[in-house]
């Protein structure tokens, strides 16, 4: 079992939890996640990386209340223990070379994006950070971002945060200006991604996009985290979470997403009433 060493409300949906996992602090890189079950009758869950601290023996994990786990996860406080934590899993973020580069960031994946704009930032690698949110009260790690970043764009949705408009409005000024990438790495919600690998194949920049499918055990034997990647079928546990942006079958993606929304929908119910009554 891991403690949780702090834990942080950023913002009504989004909670940062600090955990006690020396082991997996020693081989964690940014792009990874673990698997975590937050008490032992409790299902398991895919969670990235958001930060680690090796010295410490620590390891970050930012998530939004979505289902049933996450509110239960949320309930659990400093000093709590979760039931298993097992990590790092997935491919790190190649960052190796990479003299400039774009890191464009939706919602929660901004708490993926950032470990990877930090990587590269102390790398030395130039990074321009396009981050979105839909308003001023969802906004997370701005502070970090600003100071792992060359360039930061903010926008939201509303215009309360930074500039109105979309991530790939800030993305395409960038291109169109004439700022030459050597990669675009995005991280956030599919329909996000898609139509920033769509820009940026337009203007022949190679993109890196972040995926989350479905997922139950992380090694590749379940089959539940299964995409089309250039006409073949890749499992994001093992060969991923990252993949090229261009190749990746986003409306198949989507579509899968959705399969289960409604089912997780009703256990998160079920689970708040649960919370309630005691």
């Amino acid at each position: 079992m891991n403690r949780i060493l702090e834990r942080k409300v950023l913002n009504p949906q989004v909670t940062l939890l600090k955990i006690d996992a020396p082991l997996v602090a020693r081989k964690a890189e940014p792009g990874q996640f673990i698997i975590l079950r937050p008490t032992l009758d409790g299902e398991r869950i895919p969670l990235t990386v958001a930060d680690f601290d090796r010295k410490q023996g620590s390891v970050t994990v930012i998530f939004q209340v979505v289902g049933a786990t996450t509110e239960r996860l949320n309930h659990l406080m400093e000093g709590d223990f979760i039931a298993d934590f097992a990590g790092p899993l997935g491919r790190a973020t190649r960052t190796e070379g990479l003299r400039k580069a774009a890191v464009v960031g939706g919602g929660v994946g901004a708490a993926i994006a950032y470990p990877v704009a930090k990587k590269l930032h102390r790398q030395g690698c130039e990074v321009h950070a396009v981050i979105g949110f839909r308003n001023k009260d969802l906004v997370i790690l701005e502070d970090e971002f600003r100071q792992n970043s060359a360039k930061f764009f903010p926008m939201s949705d509303d215009g309360t945060w930074g500039e109105r408009g979309l991530v790939t409005d800030a993305l395409r000024r960038l291109l169109e200006s004439g700022e030459q990438y050597d990669e675009v790495i995005t991280i956030g919600p599919l329909p996000m991604m898609k139509f920033v690998c769509q820009l940026t194949k337009e203007f022949g920049v190679k993109t890196i996009a972040s995926m989350n499918p479905i997922m139950i055990d992380g090694t590749g034997m379940c089959g539940c985290c299964r995409l089309t990647v250039g006409g073949q079928v890749k499992f994001a546990c093992v060969d991923g979470p990252e993949f090229d942006g261009h190749a990746i079958d986003f409306d198949e993606a989507i579509s899968r997403a959705g399969m289960y929304r409604d089912f997780e929908r009703r256990a998160y119910e079920k689970t708040c009433n649960l919370f309630k009554k005691a």
